[in-house]
């Protein structure tokens, strides 16, 4: 077991007895990677952070059901996925079927450069199906690697595979649809 992931089962072990300050350790350890997931998957939105929040609060409730033979990382962004996959078909049975109705304006041209592109990016991103969404943004957003990919969506190696590079395609023609510039 490596260092941190033992430091990590320590943790929880210890907030499974009580100790606020170790499950207060987590939550600061992790609180950007899930946000990054989560704001991946859903775009910067109140939803977003309310599935963010939620991530812990379902962790701190099934804190004994993490035995450490994964790392707390992903436990974690796989609970972050989830959360997120369900948001994401509550905004489709809120939704009667119109795409969002993202306003695909370009900012003012005083907002950074950076910041028009991230934009560009989430709402890309949400245009996407979420199977597609999910494995772009744990492959090419969070870093992961296409084995970890394959094994936090409990999906096959080939389809993870098969997904990267249909969204790549995908996306593309997004871009190029929506962001003429």
């Amino acid at each position: 077991m490596k260092e941190k992931h033992f430091d990590d089962f320590e943790l929880v072990q210890k907030a499974l007895k009580g100790d606020r300050f170790a499950f207060g350790t987590i939550v600061r350890r992790y609180e950007l990677s899930v946000a990054k997931t989560v704001m991946g998957m859903l775009g910067n939105t109140q939803e977003a952070e309310d599935v963010g929040q939620e991530v812990f609060i379902r962790f701190y409730r099934s804190m004994k059901q993490y035995k450490g033979d994964s790392a707390l990382s992903t436990y974690l962004t796989r609970i972050a996925i989830n959360l997120s996959l369900n948001a994401i078909k509550k905004q489709k049975k809120r939704k009667t079927g119109d795409i969002d109705k993202i306003d695909f304006q370009l900012k003012d041209e005083d907002y950074a450069e950076k910041a028009d592109n991230t934009e560009i990016i989430e709402q890309a991103l949400a245009l996407l199906e979420p199977g597609y969404r999910s494995v772009v943004v744990l492959r090419l957003i969070d870093g992961y690697s296409t084995k970890e990919t394959a094994q936090l969506l409990k999906i096959p190696l080939g389809t993870v595979l098969s997904r990267l590079s249909r969204a790549q395609i995908k996306l593309k023609e997004i871009l190029k649809t929506e962001y003429t510039f």
